[in-house]
């Protein structure tokens, strides 16, 4: 727990949580101090109102009926509830009180008129400590002394309770924000390290592991079922990539061994030349056919390696199986069958020519090999509104249904299509270029045969091709 607790704090989500937090906690301080600020200033300027209006009336009375007035005044004010929380206090010119509510006359006020904050105990007034005042005061045309105020206290005590408040708010804040910071860092760090501990194991002991989905479907768990997606993904490519190193040794073992053998029995006998000649022919026979299977395997990779898409063009999926039927159209007559093009004539999908012909010539192919002598081959070209579809259909045999996904892997082959030529790769072309045209391959039955067809995506109009 304790090195967890230093990663956490070491984390960079622990570091960008607390500037975020500072940077929160910075605003609600300027807010609180706004809030009080404006809020004091508007109490403040009420009263400071309130007593200009007052001490411009008592000078008035002052000015009309002199001190006798203005004392009158004073005692009017004091208790009439309208002035209620007013202070008042008349002094002589030596500042001895003459009226008013004031005990003596403030030492802080000095000077022949001004403002000012002071803290005096009010007469006949029950409050234990002193109140804080404020108080406008001038000297009148007699030489005497006239103060007016108010009683701020409750200001200040609302001054004071902002401040609690605040610190208040200041503490729960620092609380909060460090608990939140710890736990939410926590939960970061620890979903890191567990995919950190994944990774470990991968690399010491194999791609067997995976890494443990939680089930709060949250962005955690995506990343990690999107994580062991690509494990089970590149797991597949090994298994493949051990497939096909362990198929290319079986199918190198029979013909280098027919090779070698054929040498190795001409080498210990006479030379004669029509012997020698069926020899020569018979491997060169068996070393064209490693060099077609070595040539497959790199068609393979270039396809899959190439990401060209960047090459594609606008083409015509139907002239494009047109060109390729009437190429095999001689091998199905030598076989005793049909090669028949039906459907649309114009098909436009974005792509390569060269590689949608070879994907169509295998598909033709293995059509005419495996369909059976005098069998019957349509090709169809269709623009549906799903998108751009070839069809190659025989009525042969056909492929089991959980044959299907298999044909597809690189030197896969029937067992009925052992004693035939070929290497079991022709499929394997075509699903590398529908991949890299982003098509869908699916087997279908024909009753009787398998009808193989290619989905490409978006078919384009004639109208929209641009020439």
């Amino acid at each position: 727990m304790s090195a967890r607790l230093i990663k956490t704090l070491r984390s960079s989500t622990f570091k960008r949580a607390l500037i975020w937090i500072g940077i929160f906690g910075t605003v609600v301080l300027v807010l609180f101090g706004y809030v009080y600020r404006s809020t004091s200033s508007y109490v403040l300027s009420r009263a400071d109102r309130a007593i200009v209006a007052e001490h411009a009336m008592l000078c008035k009375a002052h000015e009309v009926a002199g001190r006798g007035g203005l004392v009158a005044a004073i005692e009017q004010h004091i208790t009439d509830d309208r002035f209620e929380g007013g202070l008042y206090l008349l002094a002589d010119p030596s500042f001895n009180p003459v009226a008013g509510n004031l005990k003596a006359w403030p030492p802080e006020l000095t000077g022949i008129e001004g403002w000012g904050k002071f803290s005096a105990r009010a007469r006949n007034s029950d409050a234990a400590d002193p109140r804080i005042l404020r108080a406008k005061f001038a000297t009148l045309s007699d030489g005497s002394h006239l103060l007016v105020g108010k009683d701020i206290s409750d200001l200040a005590e609302f001054a004071k309770k902002i401040n609690t408040a605040l610190a208040l708010v200041i503490a729960l804040l620092l609380v909060i924000a460090g608990v939140a910071s710890v736990s939410i860092t926590q939960r970061t760090v620890g979903r890191i390290e567990t995919i950190n501990a994944t990774s470990r194991l991968i690399m010491q002991s194999g791609l067997d592991k995976r890494i443990p989905v939680r089930g709060t479907r949250d962005e955690w768990d995506h990343l990690a079922e999107n994580l062991n997606s690509m494990l089970d993904r590149i797991e597949a490519l090994m298994g493949e990539v051990k497939q096909v190193s362990d198929n290319v040794a079986h199918d190198l073992r029979t013909p280098l061994s027919r090779v070698r053998g054929r040498l190795e029995k001409a080498c210990s006998r006479p030379r004669e030349a029509s012997t020698d000649q069926s020899l020569i022919e018979a491997t060169i026979a068996d070393l064209d056919g490693l060099l077609r299977m070595f040539s497959s395997l790199t068609r393979i990779s270039q396809i899959e390696t190439s990401g060209g898409t960047f090459l594609f063009a606008s083409v015509n999926l139907a002239k494009i199986a047109a060109d390729v039927v009437e190429l095999f159209d001689a091998a199905a007559e030598d076989n005793r069958g049909h090669l028949n093009l039906i459907g649309d004539q114009c098909v436009f999908i974005r792509g390569d020519r060269d590689l949608l012909f070879d994907a169509t010539a295998n598909l033709i192919d293995n059509a005419i090999k495996h369909g059976g002598e005098a069998g019957q081959v349509t090709v169809e070209v269709a623009a549906p509104d799903s998108g751009a579809v070839i069809a190659v259909s025989d009525n042969g045999p056909g492929i089991p249904v959980e044959e299907r996904a298999n044909v597809f892997k690189r030197f896969y082959r029937l067992e009925r299509s052992r004693g035939s030529a070929g290497n079991g790769l022709g499929l394997s072309v075509v699903a590398a270029i529908a991949r890299l045209h982003g098509a869908d391959i699916e087997m279908l039955d024909n009753l009787p045969g398998l009808k193989v067809q290619l989905r490409f995506p978006s078919p384009m109009s004639a109208e929209n091709l641009v020439h």
